[in-house]
This record gives C-alpha cells, structure tokens and sequence, in this order.
C-alpha cells in the first residue's frame, strides 16, 4: 500500500473502497475490515436504513441471511435509521454482512460494519498502546468543570417536544439556564437539537425520579412562557410528551375512560397523534395537553405515572414469560420499546430471568410443536396476509412457524381463523406481531386493547386436569393471567379424541393462558409415560423383596 500513496488519507479512501481481494497494477491487494478478524463478533451494525421502513420489512430481510437473536435501534442524529443485529453464528453475521453492505434499499446505500467483541483478544500492539505512546493513567470519567452527573432512577424518562425557537432560550446564554434546571431538579437533560433538520419542534429528554421529571417539566414550561411574552409569540404552547406506542392504549384506558378521569382532575384537553405517524424510526405517538402550566404540570404527573405503570407491568410479564418459555428470545420480537431517540436503556436490551441467547433452543432437546387456532376480524385478513402474501411470509419467516388463514365459514363471517404451529417461542413471536398489525392497522380503536379469542385442543381425557375440581384449576388461571378460560361442557370429542379449550383476553394474558394450559397438558402426559413404563416392566419370575422403610 506504500507503494500507491504515502498519504494516510489516500489509504483511508483504498480502504473503504475495497473490500477482499483486489487487482492492482497487475498485483493483488488484500484489504481487512478495519476490525480484526479475531474480533468480528456475531454483531453488526447497520446504518442508513429509510426512515420510514416498517419493521416487519427490515425483519424479513435480516432474517434471510440467518437467526436474528437481537434486532435494537440505535439512537442518532442523522435523517436515517441505524440498527444494531445480532444473529446467532459469525458465519450468518459474515454472510449479512457481505450481501447487504453496499446494497440499494429505496434509494438508500445501506452500510454495514462489525461491532467489535470487546471480550476477544485484538490482534496487533501490545496492551501498552501504539508503538513509541506512553498511557497516560486511568481512564477519565466525566467531563471537567462539570462535576459527577447526578445519579438518576433507572426509568422511563420523560420525554417533551418543545417549539425551536424556544431551545435556546432553555439552553440560555452559555448553557447557565439548563445548568440550573438540571442542578435544581436533580435530572440529567438531554436537549436533541441536530435531530430533524430544519423541523418546527425538538424532542427534550429528562432523566430523573419522577417528581425530578415533573419539576424540570414545569421550569421549562415556565421559560417557554416568559420567552413568549418577551418575543410576543402570541400562539398557545402546550405541553407535548412523547409515548412509545406500545404504552399508549393503557393511557387511553376502556373507552377513553383513564383519559377523561385525568383531564376532568386536571382542567386539561389531552389529544393523542393517529397511530399513521409511526414508522421504523418513531415508534413514539404526541400526547398533546393544553391548559394553564399549572394544569398542565398535574396532568403530565398522570400521564407518566400511568406510562411507568405500564412499563413496570410489561417487565413483570416479560419476566414471567420468559420463565415459562426457557431460552425465549424477547429481543427480536419489537414487542418493548426499543432504544427510540434519546431514551434510556430499553427493555429489549434486558436479559430477564431465565432468558437465555439462542433462537432454537429452549433448554435441553427440541420443544414440541404447538397448535394455535387464533381469531381475528375477518376484515383484518388482507392486512396479516399484505400484498401479495408477502406480510404473512415474513411473518412466517421471523416467527419461525406455519401460518396459514382458514376458509371463511360463511358468506357472513365476522371472523377468519389463524391456524398457527410451531414451537412455544414461534407461537409467542407469531401471536405478538399479529396483535400488533391489528392496533396498527386500526381495527382495535386507539381506545381499546387488542382482545383475541384463541383455541387449543386438548385430549378429552385431560380436559379435567385443565377444568379442575369444582373448576377450582380453570379458575386459578383465570385469575392469574386475567384471560377468560372456557372449557365448553358437552363437547364431542373430534376424530382425535380432543375438545377445544377457548381463551379470550389482550396479548400477554393469552400467552399465560396458553403456557399454563401447556405446562398441565405436560404434566399429563408425563405421568401417563410412568404408568406405561410401571406396565411394561416383567412382573414374571422371583422378584428381590422391597426392603422395609424404618
């Protein structure tokens, strides 16, 4: 390389140009990836992704080139998408890698780089550092004449979207006005200025206690006000919070009801964006509330303290599934915020108890496959099956599972079956992505939760197990995963001798529903195994006497 240019920046070009083998004046050139060979991990990290790309489209490309265990987004401030994947070998990452790096995606070069394993031992200087450069002591944290950043709760932060023409009188004049609001209010503020160009309106985020947030809400609520009277900015300021979308529904509450109690306690008209705006890299709605800041400051304290209830209820059911499901991959599924601009660490980015890395395996052998007949309005089968079939084969494809629309029942239907088979985690991921199209696609209104009817079957004979004595088992369920559970009385037994157990409620209660009734059904089947085996054992011939217990 010498040779052809003493220049380091000539180099730089050569070395992002080519990639492998390439001829040269008659000789061959051999380029590395600027991350040795020894540290390429299973890890990598994609950028310039189109904005508005829906994530079923992005999972179905990733998923061509191998098992997607990780699929996160990253927080930047350029117009496009930047996602970091992991797959479960390096040879599927080595392989994404190639075929996407340089690849066209609606007029978008996309551009694909390793993200190093940091636990591999790097090939080249010695720890020491660079040849002829002396480490000069221990890292520094920190940055000087700022102090230790205060210490915040691990929460959901606060989110605001405020008018561009006011960022700079919050920054004020040397940053001394956010300096104060962040020491009075014990917050760590992040003002995202570079993000979208040019537009009216920048996200702010608060990271604090809740009441830290709240107060630092409302300051700057106050400087925003006083800004508008100085530069007689005659317009209304409301508040604007921002949301991840998977929290909203629960906001709104059963006909809007959660929504109406807090505008009527705080004197306040709170308005939601449409679901339309979401793409790829929005995954948050606008909680517009306007009002007096002082009515506004107590209606923001209702908000998030529902938002946090959500989330905090979220965890304890990811946990809980993945406890149920050994080895259950919650990463790649978009079901949990992932990291959305300026938020803090996600949920996707958790490894829950008793979640382990892998994508096939679940402990010890291979899970049996499962059977899910699920509901959905029968207005809402062009939208799961998408142009083409393509939706359904991606679906498909992501969840690992067969999936397939049953024939209507009649010219009047007002609901198609989903039969869904495979494996626990494929019935999770497949299940999950079809509540979601369904909110997404409008036909639950955003005061509603998604409510599904699936059925199981089970073997008539183990329909007892699941009712229970007096009901008592069927009851237990119901109560513990807030599905409805209905083992219909009098049922004929079909060809294989099962009936049909029906259950009926949002997402996570299903899937409750679903690995508890399992979890029996195992056990049934277990026992009938020892009682075979005590069958086939020889009872002929002198046996040795059973020694007596003391």
């Amino acid at each position: 390389m010498r040779e052809i240019s003493s220049s380091q920046s000539c180099l730089c070009v050569l070395l992002w140009i080519f990639s492998g083998k390439v001829e040269l004046h008659g000789k061959v050139l051999e380029v590395e990836h600027s991350v040795p060979k020894r540290q390429r991990s299973c890890k990598l990290q994609i950028r310039n992704i189109p904005p508005h790309m829906q994530w079923e489209v992005l999972d179905g490309m990733l998923a061509q080139y191998g098992a997607v265990q990780s699929c996160e987004q990253v927080n930047t401030d350029t117009e496009t998408a930047v996602v970091n994947v992991r797959y479960a070998t390096k040879d599927q990452a080595r392989l994404a890698m190639e075929k996407l790096n340089g690849s066209m995606m609606e007029n978008s070069t996309l551009k694909v780089s390793y993200i190093p394993d940091e636990t591999a031992t790097p090939e080249g200087p010695p720890a020491g550092g660079r040849r002829g450069f002396n480490a000069r002591g221990p890292p520094r944290s920190g940055s000087p004449g700022l102090g230790a950043r205060p210490k915040v709760q691990s929460d959901i932060p606060l989110r605001m979207l405020v008018p561009t023409q006011f960022v700079g009188a919050i920054i004020g004049k040397e940053g001394a006005t956010i300096r104060n609001i962040t020491k009075q209010t014990h917050s760590k503020i992040d003002i995202h200025r570079k993000e979208n160009a040019g537009a009216a309106e920048k996200p702010i985020t608060i990271h604090s206690t809740p009441d830290g947030c709240s107060n630092a809400c409302k300051t700057i609520m106050d400087i925003m006000q006083k800004e508008a009277l100085d530069t007689k900015f005659t317009e209304e300021i409301p508040l604007k919070i921002l949301a991840h979308n998977s929290f909203v529904g629960r906001l709104i509450g059963k006909e809007g009801r959660n929504l109406k109690k807090i505008e009527q306690e705080t004197g306040t008209k709170i308005t939601i964006s449409p679901l339309q705006d979401l793409t790829l890299y929005n995954p948050e709605r606008t909680i517009t509330v306007k009002g007096s800041i002082e009515a506004c400051a107590k209606a923001e304290e209702e908000v998030m303290k529902k938002i946090r209830e959500s989330y905090e209820s979220d965890m304890a059911a990811m946990n809980l599934q993945s406890n149920l499901i050994p080895g259950l991959n919650l990463n790649a599924l978009g079901l949990f915020p992932t990291t959305a601009p300026g938020m803090g660490p996600s949920m996707s980015s958790i490894t829950p108890p008793g979640a382990h890395g892998g994508s096939s395996s679940f402990g010890q052998g291979h899970p049996e496959s499962e059977t899910v007949h699920l509901f959905i309005p029968a207005l809402a089968v062009g939208a799961i099956i998408g142009k083409q079939g393509q939706h359904i084969k991606q679906l498909s494809h992501f969840a690992g599972a067969s999936i397939k629309i049953a024939p209507a029942e009649g010219m009047d239907a007002k609901q198609r079956m989903v039969i869904i088979v495979g494996p626990p985690e494929a019935q999770f991921k497949a299940q999950c992505r079809i509540f979601g199209k369904l909110k997404e696609e409008n036909f639950f209104g955003p005061k509603e939760e998604v409510k599904l009817e699936a059925h199981i079957k089970v073997p008539a004979f183990a329909a007892g197990r699941v009712i229970g004595k007096g009901g008592k088992t069927v009851n237990e369920l119901q109560n513990l995963t807030c599905a409805e559970v209905v083992v219909p009385r009098d049922q004929t037994p079909d060809e294989n001798d099962q009936v049909i157990v029906k259950i009926s409620g949002h997402f996570f209660a299903c899937q409750l529903a679903q690995r508890k009734i399992q979890e029996i059904l195992a056990q049934v089947r277990r026992q009938q195994q020892q009682q075979q085996q005590q069958q086939l054992k020889p009872t002929s011939g002198p046996q040795a006497p059973m020694p007596r217990r003391k």
